[in-house]
């Protein structure tokens, strides 16, 4: 295991509201640590599993051929216990810097929010009238994006947590990897829970239909996964399930799973299953649906 306690530290520092971040050099590379935070909304749990769910989100968006940031696992001696952390390799450039996608929607002068305004018709009304960069691409991005977050569980990511690198030099944006996932993957539920959960259908299967929901909204309620997607109401969503769904290699992420030596043997057993279950029931539904409805070819 990687420790990172005594390692050189730089001043730079970073934004986000998950948890301490510290900036890194390891292997001559920087590197933002984060720190796990509290687990306010679990009493069980000092701390949450959000460094391993940093971890593995993104190993998984990686997986599936969506470029994400890339992640180390280690321990950091903090007031003398250590703790698990997530290093995440810095990928801007002393020309780049992070623009959110909620700087560029701020320039979308019809819009009809805000740049943190989380309506998705006003999200796609943004990604098709911005000039930055190629709106098909942007849309298939996010839409990319959307889909991975609802098989992971992502229930946070708004429109400060994905975006661009800006070249200011040359004037230029393009789209930065995926990073900020460690509010995936259920990182505040308890070995305790897990146990009750897992012995019981209909508490594992609501963790699927039901919760966790996006962190975009749709005529006022945070979208439900699974109504949006298996609806194939937008065909940017649609075209996403058919690039994804064929990649989704469940054994590999399984093993995956079963590396990290900081989760438990009952939250591994429990990832792997409910993995399995979004995807089964949220994107293959969609497959399948997309076969039988509108008699598409999968490729």
């Amino acid at each position: 295991m990687i420790n990172f306690t005594n390692l050189p530290t730089r001043k730079k520092g970073y934004g986000g509201a998950n948890g301490s971040k510290l900036c890194i050099i390891y292997q001559n590379e920087l590197y933002m640590l984060k720190l796990p935070n509290r687990a306010n909304k679990n009493p069980n749990l000092s701390y949450t599993n959000s460094c391993t769910s940093e971890y593995l989100g993104c190993h998984i968006f990686n997986m599936l051929g969506v470029k994400a940031q890339e992640t180390l696992l280690g321990e950091y001696d903090y007031h003398g216990v250590k703790r698990t952390v997530v290093a995440c390799k810095d990928f801007t450039t002393p020309e780049t810097v992070v623009v959110d996608f909620a700087s560029v929607k701020n320039q979308i002068i019809d819009s009809a929010s805000n740049g943190y305004g989380t309506d998705l018709e006003d999200i796609l009304f943004t990604i098709r009238n911005q000039t930055s960069i190629d709106s098909k691409i942007l849309e298939e991005h996010f839409w990319n994006m959307f889909v991975i977050d609802a098989f992971i569980g992502n229930w946070d990511r708004h429109n400060g947590n994905w975006g661009f690198l800006y070249n200011q030099q040359k004037d230029i944006l393009e789209i930065a990897p995926i990073f900020d996932c460690g509010s995936s993957l259920f990182p505040q539920i308890s070995d305790d829970l897990i146990k009750a959960v897992m012995t019981s259908k209909a508490e594992m299967e609501g963790r699927v239909y039901e919760k966790p929901t996006s962190a975009i909204y749709s005529e006022g309620r945070r979208i439900n996964y699974y109504q949006l997607i298996t609806s194939l109401d937008y065909k940017g969503c649609n075209e996403a399930i058919r690039r994804i769904v064929p990649r989704i290699n469940l054994d590999e992420i399984n093993k995956l799973i079963d590396s990290v030596e900081q989760l438990s043997q009952l939250k591994k057993e429990f990832l792997k299953k409910i993995l399995q279950l979004r995807k089964e029931i949220i994107l293959d539904t969609a497959f399948k649906y997309l076969k039988e409805v509108f008699q598409v070819r999968i490729i």
